[in-house]
């Protein structure tokens, strides 16, 4: 981690590493849609730059950075964390065994998917 924070490719850019536990570990995981309650803590990489000449160096920064922690993480991710183009993560990564439950809710609720500008829950069939 002291690498990638070592070389920021833009001044905008950071790492938040968040401590959870305590009482969001106390909610059983399936009580709400985030399943997480097992962990201790929250990476978020903060990828942000203002030229797009930066495009390349910044992203792949990211994900260069995502795949030398990914062996120290859960798998989990936080769906307000995730960028646009790590959809099919959302199923495990983001709701778990959850995923289920919320699919049926959101045909319940959202049959025709209108809000679906998101890092969207199907609908069931």
């Amino acid at each position: 981690m002291i690498e990638y924070v070592g070389r920021l490719p833009s001044p905008a850019c950071e790492v938040f590493v968040g401590h959870l536990g305590g009482a969001v570990n106390r909610v059983p995981a399936t009580a709400t849609a985030y399943p997480h309650r097992d962990v201790n803590f929250v990476m978020n990489v903060h990828t942000r730059w203002g030229d797009a000449s930066q495009d390349q160096a910044c992203t792949g920064w990211a994900r260069e950075f995502f795949d030398r922690m990914a062996p120290h993480a859960t798998g989990g991710v936080y769906v307000n964390f995730m960028p646009e183009d790590e959809a099919q993560r959302v199923r495990q990564g983001a709701y778990g065994a959850n995923y289920e439950r919320l699919s049926m809710l959101k045909a319940k609720y959202d049959p025709g998917n209108l809000f679906r500008r998101n890092q969207n829950i199907s609908p069931a069939r």
